[in-house]
């Protein structure tokens, strides 16, 4: 894979336009549709690029002089060999109107720092870890429900993720098995990761906006656990704009305060999007 990464770069002025500074130009390795709006792929991975799991980057195409980037929260772990994002398809997008026509050997740039909230850093030590998502948010809880560290600091790891359809929740789903049967994490997830999946249209076995579910109590009921208690829960919280406000006003309301690299506590957001 690396190997790969290197010739790309040798073959750099076969690209349409040149690398920008402090960008890498990677392969796209492999492409999954879920749906009409969902997909995920995967991208070699630069030998020099480092992250935490649960961190974003900006990602573009060398489509233009200028190209466009956006931030994309990075899905597989900090150790994989291999870089993976979860993406929405926007038709109309400046990057993901092109970003959904890729395919394997395709170029894509990444820029070469990563950073966010989504970071284990962010919080203070506790034992229950909520990792609240929905739609393509669940992709920085795919990085830390793979990561060992994970669970060497946290218990009880619950990752819920809330989409309109039963369909949309395939890469969730996709992801909890893969997390439980993995030969490096499998026997740490064994009864310590829970997996809550909830649709907001299409009837299924949980429904229910995630907000309307913790709440009215459904989820705890749901789950067979306690509600939130800022004294031994931690929470994540991605998704979009209106989720994060509506979710982050419950947990405050709950007495959780909101963290940071720099001064963490017991609940932290993240705000990249794309489109």
């Amino acid at each position: 894979m690396q190997d790969a990464s290197l010739q790309l770069q040798d073959d750099a002025r076969a690209l349409p336009f040149p690398i920008p500074a402090n960008v890498y130009a990677e392969r796209v390795v492999s492409v999954t549709h879920y749906t009409d709006r969902l997909f995920s792929f995967r991208i070699t991975r630069p030998q020099s690029f480092r992250f935490r799991s649960g961190e974003f980057v900006m990602i573009g195409l060398p489509n233009a002089e200028k190209p466009v980037f956006r931030a994309y929260s990075i899905a597989s772990p900090a150790w994989d060999d291999e870089l993976e994002f979860f993406s929405i398809k926007v038709p109309d997008g400046p990057l993901t109107s092109e970003l959904q026509k890729i395919a394997p050997g395709d170029v894509v740039l990444l820029r070469q720092k990563s950073t966010g909230t989504l970071v284990l850093d962010a919080l203070t030590p506790g034992k229950r870890l909520f990792l609240i998502g929905t739609g393509t948010g669940l992709a920085p809880f795919a990085s830390l429900v793979r990561d060992p560290e994970t669970y060497e600091k946290f218990d009880q790891v619950i990752l819920t993720n809330t989409c309109r359809d039963a369909a949309e929740l395939a890469y969730g789903n996709e992801l909890f098995s893969a997390a439980c049967d993995d030969p490096l994490i499998g026997e740490l997830t064994g009864g310590r990761l829970t997996y809550y999946a909830s649709t907001t249209r299409q009837e299924t076995a949980h429904m229910g906006r995630i907000t309307t579910l913790i709440e009215s109590g459904k989820l705890f009921t749901d789950l067979g656990i306690a509600p939130f208690d800022p004294a031994t829960d931690r929470v994540m919280i991605c998704g979009s704009m209106d989720m994060i406000r509506d979710v982050k006003a419950l947990v405050e309301a709950a007495g959780f305060k909101e963290g940071s690299n720099s001064a963490p506590a017991e609940f932290v957001v993240e705000r990249a999007f794309v489109g």
